[in-house]
């Protein structure tokens, strides 16, 4: 059965689901219904985009060479160098029912550099098209037992997130337990993915 998480709630995966071994991360949105006039030109689509940022466990993030794609998975970078985990593609509309984009871990797999795995989302060329979260509705981060198909936890984004840009869903972090989920929901104004991942350097 499935955890209902609030902000800042934690649960213990590996203790709630004994041999869990692979996970799906799920994120999803739909876009507000914008009004708009006669003559008005059709809004563009709003294109979040889902990522997971690698940490240590000093929190800062693993990059020794200034290079997103060793610290972060996301549409440019579909696959970490092991394949612990990779980003399942890039959805850009956020059209259609459940996930619109999904991150795969093998957590068992996963080095143990490895200190914890933040997931968030941000919006494609947010100040080019004047694009912001408080255009987005329903916007929700889950987590599926990938062997099993068994949904163990989710999170609902409920709060008002009106001109940010970018959002922290969550994470999941190794302790001496095993692997938690942990809800954040922080939310920022930044201009793209390099500024999001540079708060962690």
């Amino acid at each position: 059965m499935s955890v209902n998480l609030k902000k800042g709630q934690k649960v213990n995966l590996s203790k709630e689901r004994h041999g869990l071994s692979k996970v799906m991360v799920g994120l999803g949105w739909d876009e507000v219904k914008q009004k708009r006039g006669w003559f008005a030109p059709k809004p563009q689509d709003i294109d979040c985009d889902a990522f997971a940022i690698l940490l240590g466990y000093d929190g800062k993030v693993l990059n020794h060479t200034n290079s997103l794609n060793e610290c972060t998975v996301f549409f440019n970078n579909l696959r970490w160098w092991n394949g612990s985990i990779q980003h399942m593609g890039d959805n850009l509309t956020g059209a259609g029912e459940g996930d619109d984009e999904q991150i795969f871990v093998d957590l068992n797999n996963v080095p143990s550099e490895v200190g914890s795995i933040v997931f968030a989302v941000n919006i494609y060329e947010a100040f080019t098209r004047n694009q912001h979260f408080g255009m987005i509705e329903n916007a929700f981060i889950r987590v599926v037992d990938h062997e099993r198909q068994v949904e163990l936890c989710r999170f609902n984004l409920s709060e008002n997130y009106n001109n940010q840009t970018a959002l922290i869903a969550g994470g999941l972090i190794r302790g001496e337990d095993g692997w938690e989920f942990v809800t954040d929901g922080t939310a920022a104004r930044v201009k793209d993915l390099t500024q999001v991942v540079a708060a962690f350097a």
